[in-house]
């Protein structure tokens, strides 16, 4: 799926690419030879093997960065990096997400009971505030005027009007909290740079770390590898235009309500 509006030589900024949705995002960019610099960005670059590894196959196209979306520091100086290159950034897809961590004892709730501060810190800072605070150091880096996207992976639990199962409080109250955030955003994108689409995405089901300990009530039609997830949300954002901006959209393209 080709990134038609992107300009020969244009660039694009993955957040959270150091496995699974975001890795395969990387793959995906690089292999459209009319994108320039593709830029990607982790907390431990250094140790993302994969990563690494693209970087040394890609001519001087991948550009590694350390950006942690819970430390601001990290993020102004990563986009401080791409301005200081010169970088002219035409899509910044945020991929970094959480749902569980078994180290700090994280995991889904099922009941009120299972709810925890730690866990709804932990959660809506990386699942709502990071994307925010990436926006507000790399949006300027759109400033060139062309057709460009900001985008996060959402997710269709965060959704309250398609809420029917209820549990996971903290993943779902992160998830609606980003998709305000950038509804918030594309509003005021409207005023200040009317070329730059804001959207929440929904990719589902996939088959990568996150999911692992949910496979088993997963249809295996449901369960998408990450080549076939990027591919089908390549093609929705190639598909936005700016009266899209503010939206929610599921893989297939369909809008999902709030």
């Amino acid at each position: 799926m080709s990134l038609h509006w992107i300009p020969e030589g244009g660039e694009v900024l993955i957040q959270g690419a150091s496995r699974g949705i975001g890795l395969e995002f990387v793959h995906q960019c690089l292999a459209q030879p009319h994108i320039g610099r593709v830029w990607a960005s982790c907390r431990h670059p250094q140790e993302a093997e994969a990563l690494q590894a693209l970087a040394r196959e890609s001519g001087g196209r991948l550009h590694l960065l350390t950006l942690d979306v819970t430390d601001e520091l990290t993020v102004s100086d990563a986009a401080e990096q791409v301005r200081a290159a010169e970088g002219r950034l035409h899509l910044v897809l945020n991929a970094a997400g959480l749902l569980h961590d078994a180290g700090r004892g994280i995991r889904p709730e099922k009941r009120i009971e299972e709810v925890t501060p730690e866990g709804l810190d932990a959660l809506f800072r990386v699942n709502a505030a990071g994307p925010l605070v990436v926006a507000r150091h790399f949006l300027p880096l759109f400033s060139h005027g062309d057709p460009a996207v900001f985008a996060a992976i959402s997710a269709r639990v965060g959704s309250i009007g398609d809420n029917r199962k209820g549990g996971w409080y903290a993943y779902r109250g992160s998830k609606a909290a980003l998709n305000q955030f950038l509804h918030t955003l594309a509003v005021e994108l409207a005023r200040r740079a009317p070329a730059v689409t804001c959207a929440a995405l929904h990719p589902g089901t996939t088959d990568t770390e996150m999911s692992t300990p949910f496979r088993a009530w997963v249809p295996e039609e449901q369960l998408f590898s990450p080549e076939r997830t990027v591919r089908q949300l390549l093609g929705v954002i190639d598909g936005l235009s700016p009266a899209d901006s503010g939206s929610f959209f599921a893989w297939d393209g369909q809008r999902i309500p709030w």
